[in-house]
């Protein structure tokens, strides 16, 4: 992938790869608990991926709107 991108197209995929991740986070999430009495190890592998979904949104929101996330401290190096 050699495109160059300016700095507005760079905010447009993080918006819809923040947008695509919270599908999947809850699409996960779903699974996980519809699986919960009948499936309890593919629950429990849903639940991780909606961990791993989580996380991804947590990044992607400290970088489209920093500090704004709760439990996020500044540094003072």
């Amino acid at each position: 992938m050699t495109d160059v991108v300016d700095a507005d197209e760079l905010l447009r995929r993080m918006q819809r790869a923040r947008a695509c991740a919270l599908e999947e986070e809850r699409a996960w999430r779903s699974r996980s608990d519809a699986l919960r009495p009948s499936d309890p190890e593919g629950s429990r592998e849903a639940a991780v991926r909606t961990l791993a979904y989580e996380t991804v949104l947590r990044v992607l929101d400290e970088i489209l709107t920093p500090g704004r996330q709760p439990g996020t401290a500044e540094r003072s190096d």
